[in-house]
């Protein structure tokens, strides 16, 4: 057994925690209210600042994230998120009045958010606090409980989760399990009534037909090769600097990270010198820098490395060598990328930036197009227009416009992937729903329906011939 295995769970303990939640679920329909999930959600927030220190530790053990990064890309989104919820619960909550159309004057419409029921949260490895612990905000705002499986590639902090979480709450609102494969298929096999995975789209896959079998309700956040193009009009400098640290916090490994920029002919070399100075004052040259993670283990650094060996024995050229060396890869910029090469088909999600020129933006929209529509799509450009033109022409999960993937945190906004790179979305009120079945409620009150009910007299017919033309 290697550091990045973990002894499976047995089918019975995974049998027992859901059974114990599902039995649970009608009576959670009636006690577990607003003041009770803001209970909850508060639980979990004090939960984390007082255990911001080990959490930091067991990251940097698991691979090496500075503590700074830790508190900046993982707690404080996850505090924010807490807040978020917390401050609106009660009117994201409240039923939702519908006016009546004309054919249902005389009823009164409402939407009801309910909770779904037992979900299943499968957390990936690269954030693994912020992505296990987002969605369960979000699942016990709506009322719900879970059952959490983080992954088994980063161990401590998926074992202090663990006893973070049993501290907090009890089994049958929250459970984790640690493991690996087998455990993850053991969790499918049973009857969630959602299940929210982030991970790769190859595994989402094998997630969504799982789901299928028992036609629960999903939430895939999955990934894919998100395009950055950096036009003729763009601040360099501030390109410069958003790409960096969108593409090299957590050392690339990012769902939403740059995975590739198209850079307008005319500012090439301008954009290459800033980048180049904006990294070496950020994480210094090489692998060796304390601001860097390091690849999260050897299996994924070798897949790195041929990459970067694939691409030059093909002809790329390192504009900038990263110089792997003791499990981290510092970033590494290249160029000359052509299609035949690993680095231009594959998610890259890790510290390697190909930078492709360009002269015509239809080019490079033609380029995105061709491939699965991407997570994120990343614009620098100070002409609105030219923008507006690139967003209308494209499709991606989301945009972000002068900056990099700030945007996942931002909780007013939904986050998620379209085809290819998601079904769902998350976060704030979108995670709520996503959490909740919407619930519609008709009332009669003195609809006038049963004046047009069989038998379909001559009356009925001038009534109904009478909606026609006020419809049509």
């Amino acid at each position: 057994m290697n550091m990045y295995e973990v002894q499976d769970s047995t089918h019975e303990a995974i049998d027992k925690a859901f059974d114990l939640q599902k039995d649970a679920v009608e009576q959670r329909r009636l006690t577990f209210g607003l003041a009770e999930r803001i209970s909850a959600l508060q639980k979990l927030r004090q939960a984390i600042i007082s255990n911001e220190d080990a959490i930091a530790g067991a990251i940097e053990q698991d691979f090496g994230k500075p503590k700074a990064e830790v508190v900046l890309t993982e707690i404080l989104p996850v505090l924010e998120e807490i807040k978020d919820a917390s401050r609106n619960l009660r009117s994201w909550m409240k039923p939702k009045w519908v006016a009546p159309t004309l054919v249902y004057i005389g009823t009164s419409a409402r939407v009801r958010p309910e909770p779904r029921g037992v979900c299943l949260i499968i957390a990936p490895w690269n954030y693994p606090l912020l992505l296990a612990l987002g969605p369960l905000i979000s699942c016990l705002a709506a009322g719900n409980s879970a059952i959490l499986k983080p992954s088994e590639m980063t161990p401590a902090t998926s074992a202090l989760m663990k006893d973070i979480l049993s501290k907090s709450f009890p089994p049958d609102l929250v459970s984790v399990f640690e493991g690996g494969v087998k455990t993850s298929q053991a969790l499918l096999d049973k009857p969630f009534d959602h299940i929210f995975f982030t991970g790769s789209p190859k595994v989402g896959k094998i997630v969504m037909e799982a789901a299928s079998k028992n036609l629960a309700t999903v939430t895939l956040e999955l990934g894919g090769k998100s395009p950055t193009i950096v036009g003729p009009n763009a601040n360099i400098e501030d390109a410069a600097k958003w790409i960096a640290f969108g593409k090299f916090s957590n050392a690339g490994q990012t769902c939403v990270a740059p995975d590739h920029v198209f850079v307008h002919q005319t500012t090439r070399d301008q954009f290459v010198h800033a980048l180049r100075e904006r990294i070496i004052n950020a994480y210094g040259k090489g692998a060796n820098s304390k601001h860097l993670a390091r690849i999260v283990n050897e299996q994924h650094s070798a897949r790195l490395v041929g990459m970067i060996q694939d691409a030059t024995s093909k002809g790329a050229t390192l504009t900038l060598d990263g110089e792997f060396n003791d499990g981290k890869l510092g970033p590494t910029l290249i160029e000359a990328v052509t299609p035949e090469m690993a680095i231009d088909q594959e998610e890259i999600f890790g510290p390697v930036l190909p930078i492709m020129t360009f002269n015509e933006l239809d080019e490079v929209i033609a380029r995105i197009n061709a491939r699965p529509k991407p997570l994120s799509l990343y614009i620098f450009e100070r002409n609105q227009e030219r923008v507006e033109q690139i967003i209308a022409a494209t499709s991606s999960g989301n945009v972000g416009v002068n900056l990099t993937t700030v945007q996942f945190s931002h909780t007013g906004i939904p986050f998620g992937g379209v085809n290819d790179s998601g079904i769902g979305s998350a976060h704030g009120y979108h995670g709520f729903r996503a959490f909740s079945h919407e619930r519609s409620i008709l009332k009669n009150r003195y609809s006038f329906l049963p004046w047009v009910f069989p038998p379909y007299t001559d009356r009925v017919r001038w009534m109904l011939d009478k909606a026609l033309r006020l419809l049509g």
